[in-house]
């Protein structure tokens, strides 16, 4: 074990570690070793973190192209929405207002969450099954339209979960 993740454990022990891996792609790769050093890294931290998320530039990329029309996106428009990804997941610890953009209904939100074209990483979860997932609404969200949203996803088979462990769906909402 490195002696920066011994550390890390000892003076946070009782924090959560989250931990966010972005993995490298053809598109805007600089150097050959990029490949090696996410591997390495990714074993290193397997011990430290309690909570990792994964993000493939090649993923990043084809967000920015499709969603953000940005037609050949540089390391700065990728860090930028990666930097929106990562201050986002702990704003509900952060944050008490509300937060306007689209008005978009809970089921589309719901809904986009499990499309392969929105996935943070180039995998289309089609073809596996979740261990466990967690949601998190924020702003005016009303329970009664998440628990339809998610009450259709279960019932259209949209999301599968693995049979060898208890599994589930966890979900909050921070007004």
């Amino acid at each position: 074990m490195n002696t920066e993740g011994t550390c890390l454990s000892v003076d946070y022990g009782k924090k959560s570690k989250l931990e966010f891996s972005i993995y490298p792609a053809p598109q805007v790769s600089t150097a050959v070793v990029e490949p090696y050093n996410s591997i390495m890294t990714t074993h290193t931290t397997l011990e430290n973190s309690d909570c990792a998320f994964m993000v493939d530039n090649e993923a990043i990329y084809d967000i920015c192209r499709r969603n953000l029309y940005i037609e050949r996106p540089t390391y700065t428009n990728l860090n930028r929405l990666i930097s929106q990804i990562v201050s986002s997941t702990p704003a509900s610890l952060r944050f008490d207002g509300k937060a306007y953009h689209e008005q978009l209904s809970v089921s589309e939100i719901t809904n986009a969450c499990f499309e392969s074209a929105d996935q943070m990483m180039k995998c289309d979860p089609c073809h596996g099954k979740y261990i466990s997932c967690c949601l998190l609404y924020r702003g005016d969200v009303v329970p009664k339209y998440v628990n339809a949203a998610i009450a259709t996803i279960k019932t259209n088979h949209t999301l599968q979960f693995v049979d060898w462990c208890s599994t589930g769906l966890k979900v909050g909402i921070n007004y």
